[in-house]
């Protein structure tokens, strides 16, 4: 799910990111702020309408982004979780080369 800069005021095109309240790979639930926005007239704090894993932070913070843009990405968390046995085991059952003497 794309996260959006959301309309902060009839006269205001673009908001700057004050402060990001999770990182990329933590859990978002519903309801929980994310990050906050500053103008010139307002602060205020953004909240997730969706849960999951923040997967990815496109405007950091301390830059701008216009009404609408896209400033973050929530993933379902299918994608971040490691296949069961995780990577270690995947690299032990192929790192050998089959060369034995036989």
């Amino acid at each position: 799910m794309d996260v959006l800069m959301p309309q902060l005021g009839e006269t205001v095109a673009e908001g700057t990111i004050s402060t990001w309240f999770k990182s990329v790979g933590d859990a978002v639930e519903a309801g929980e702020n994310l990050f906050e926005i500053e103008t010139d007239k307002v602060s205020m704090e953004v909240q997730a309408i969706e849960g999951g894993v923040l997967s990815e932070i496109r405007v950091k913070t301390g830059e701008s982004a216009r009404v609408g843009a896209i400033v973050a990405v929530i993933g379902d968390g299918a994608a971040a979780a490691p296949p069961a046995g995780g990577l270690a085991g995947a690299v032990a059952t192929t790192g050998a080369p089959d060369d034995a003497p036989g």
